[in-house]
């Protein structure tokens, strides 16, 4: 039995590149695919964003302008979740993406009317192309795009399995947080997601649950309210 109804559900690019870094890994789209529709048929209400790093991480250049840099990241969001929309189609389900700009025919405008009669109707809806503007990441989006739809909880799979207090590549000896507050985050610059996603997240007091998308069953496990990953709240 889902925990949350309305969810947004942020995947990471890198995560969904599985072990090639870089471009998609069929079978981890798949997979997680067949999780998402397990939880809709449980009458959960699921929205996607995808970040763009397995393609493009612009702010690690500075040769390029910011403006357009963030753009290309941007349509890396798109491709992933065109990718991903598709994958989950043959599957069984129903889509639609969203982005902020006309995409030619490939997507549809954001409203939130739309998206959420969407959800009701059992569609997975996918948010691309972050908020249409430079010098916001796909966090801001997640963030915004959560509050938006009135979202219960934002889940993050990530390629990490919640968050430590180092690098746990680095650090056997790293400690996870079982819970971690968004002050606490936003105070400390502690890095979870970016600065101005964490502000905006903690002034309208939108949950995250974030946790390992290669774990077992993780995305069904964090629906159900299972205590896995890191749980960030006020």
């Amino acid at each position: 039995m889902a925990k949350y109804k309305r969810i947004l559900l942020k995947l990471s690019g890198e995560a969904l590149a599985g072990d090639k870094k870089t471009g998609f890994d069929e079978e981890t789209c798949v997979a997680v695919a067949k999780q998402v529709k397990k939880i809709v048929e449980q009458g959960a209400q699921v929205a996607i964003v995808i970040g763009g790093g397995n393609f493009w991480r612009g702010r690690t250049s500075n040769k390029i302008d910011r403006p357009k840099a963030d753009g290309i990241g941007m349509l890396a969001t798109i491709m992933n979740c065109m990718y991903v929309s598709e994958i989950f189609r043959t599957e069984g389900m129903s889509t639609n993406i969203y982005t902020p700009f006309l995409c030619g025919t490939w997507t549809k405008l954001f409203s939130k009317d739309d998206a959420v009669a969407d959800l009701q109707a059992g569609k997975v809806v996918f948010f691309a192309g972050g908020t249409g503007h430079p010098y916001f990441s796909t966090d801001m989006s997640m963030v915004l795009r959560a509050i938006e739809i009135e979202a219960d909880c934002i889940l993050g799979a990530k390629a990490v399995d919640g968050v430590y207090d180092s690098d746990p590549a680095k650090n056997p000896n790293a400690k996870k947080f079982d819970e971690l507050s968004l002050s606490k985050i936003v105070d400390e610059r502690l890095g979870v997601i970016d600065l101005a996603a964490s502000v905006l997240a903690m002034e309208n007091s939108m949950p995250m649950l974030l946790f390992g998308l290669n774990e077992p069953n993780s995305i069904e496990r964090a629906v159900a309210g299972e205590n896995i990953g890191t749980l960030v709240h006020n």
